[in-house]
């Protein structure tokens, strides 16, 4: 699914994948491995400030409106520019965040691509 177009449970299960994984050494490699048990019960970063302004603020996620009610978040990793928009100021910020670190289109599970 394109990043773009992430909404509800699936912005949420992208940001879950990346916030709640804990590394593992194999021999000289690390890898993240998603562990559910790190996954608080009540993360919703897309709709509580709780939980996505401190992505944000940690992230240095830059967001602002753009008119007609929608938003833009915008972050610069290593020189480019990644925007995405939403709206609202979280579920703009989420989507860039999720491209920012899984790309701009996301496989989720098939029960929650609506």
């Amino acid at each position: 699914m394109k990043t773009s177009k992430l909404t509800g449970k699936a912005l949420r299960w992208a940001v879950v994948q990346i916030e709640c994984t804990k590394p593992v050494v194999i021999g000289t490699s690390t890898l993240k491995v998603f562990n559910y048990a790190n996954a608080p019960k009540f993360f919703s970063p897309e709709m509580n400030w709780a939980h996505g302004g401190v992505i944000i603020e940690r992230e240095g996620i830059e967001i602002c409106p753009i008119g007609n009610g929608e938003w833009r978040g915008q972050l610069d990793v290593a020189g480019d520019l990644i925007r995405f928009y939403g709206d609202t100021p979280l579920i703009a910020a989420m989507r860039c965040y999720v491209a920012s670190k899984l790309g701009d289109e996301v496989e989720i599970p098939e029960e929650l691509n609506v």
